[in-house]
């Protein structure tokens, strides 16, 4: 029985051949695409519930397809390139992916990012396993994936909501970047701290000036913290 629907965007058909028997053996469905154009006619077609995507493709690159994707749609994206350097990573977060992963890479490390994200965005919590928070005019639910913002439903990536709802059920705590990375990204992340700030940065662009009772406040060197008043 498949576990989940993942969509792999690379031009390579040797990586592709290699995600495809370990994720099979795992138990998820899997489709291929080899291009960008190729990729959107997939995802539009199958409904990933994830999507593994190289950047260096042809016909569409990798940013294209993401930015495309992000306008309709929160499905979990993971970056998959040989382009390692800290803006290419920054450049992906700002479109909405989700994780990271330079080449080469060992499969058995997409496969846990798989689960972890996947474990994360799952819907088969019971109402009584409800993951919930609420503030004024904010409501962040973890069991439908869904943010509220002065009762509107706001289009989030999976990675954002995950950074709100930890940091948002533990008020007034400060958090350093990296154990925000540690806690929120998970399995030995290996991440720049800046992935943080990206998503902070985004977060707060959904959240600004929407109470006076609450803030994502920045504590200057040192981290983050989602701020209540007493």
């Amino acid at each position: 029985m498949s576990i989940g629907k993942i969509l792999i965007c690379d031009d390579d058909r040797n990586i592709c051949e290699l995600l495809r028997l370990y994720l099979e053996k795992e138990g998820y469905t899997l489709s291929i695409a080899n291009d960008g154009e190729e990729a959107l006619a997939k995802f539009n077609a199958d409904t990933p519930d994830l999507i593994l995507l190289d950047i260096m493709m042809p016909k569409l690159d990798g940013w294209q397809v993401c930015r495309e994707i992000r306008k309709k749609s929160n499905c979990p994206i993971i970056m998959i390139t040989a382009k390692g350097e800290t803006f290419d990573k920054v450049l992906g977060l700002e479109l909405g992916s989700d994780d990271y992963v330079v080449k080469p890479f060992d499969p058995k490390e997409i496969v846990a990012r798989i689960k972890a994200i996947m474990r994360r965005t799952g819907k088969s919590a019971s109402d009584s396993d409800i993951k919930e928070v609420s503030y004024d005019k904010l409501v962040v639910n973890m069991t439908r994936y869904e943010l509220k913002v002065d009762g509107r439903v706001v289009d989030t990536p999976p990675k954002e909501l995950e950074l709100l709802y930890h940091l948002a059920s533990n008020p007034n705590r400060v958090y350093t970047r990296d154990q925000l990375l540690d806690e929120v990204w998970g399995f030995e992340y290996y991440g720049d701290s800046r992935t943080v700030d990206v998503h902070v940065k985004r977060l707060r662009e959904k959240l600004e000036g929407v109470s006076d009772q609450w803030t994502l406040k920045t504590v200057w060197g040192v981290g983050y913290k989602f701020e209540v008043k007493e």
